[in-house]
């Protein structure tokens, strides 16, 4: 029975990691496409942060680039922009429903107000955390100590 290395299956969940962060990726992107998400420049955002985190995923798939300190950076730069472009995307959501909420109904406030805006579909006001969700997940994949608590730059 072979046996594998604790430093085998951290590289091992990080690879998942990557193609699952890949995944999610294209899934959001075709998704956004789909739905017609391009109406403004504001909507063309997502897309393109999705395009720039794509690339810098696939970089550390394809090159063998992974452990340089580059490669890395430029990835959790990538997943950073994710985490906050979905943040930025999820308020711009929750102000779009709160305004047309507001103008259906002006008496309306408070837990009721929040509660309406939140359950309102379109646009949903969480649906962008999905790509900061994404980007947690590929910062995850390059997070790594040595054994010495050290942080380590590799993939």
């Amino acid at each position: 029975m072979p046996t594998t290395s604790v430093a085998d299956t951290l590289a091992a969940l990080r690879a998942w990691l990557r193609w699952l962060v890949l995944l999610g990726l294209f899934g959001t992107a075709v998704e956004l496409i789909l739905i017609g998400h391009d109406e403004d420049r504001l909507q063309f955002i997502p897309l393109a942060s999705i395009a720039v985190a794509t690339l810098a995923v696939a970089w550390t798939i394809v090159s063998r680039a992974a452990g340089r300190a580059g490669a890395l950076r430029v990835f959790q730069a990538a997943m950073v922009q994710l985490i906050l472009v979905g943040a930025a995307g999820c308020v711009i959501h929750y102000r779009a429903n709160m305004e047309f909420k507001l103008e259906m109904d002006p008496s309306m406030s408070g837990f009721r107000l929040f509660s309406s805006v939140m359950r309102a579909k379109a646009p949903p006001a969480l649906a962008p955390g999905n790509l900061a969700l994404l980007g947690l997940l590929g910062l995850a994949a390059a997070f790594r100590l040595d054994e010495k608590g050290v942080r380590d730059v590799s993939l």
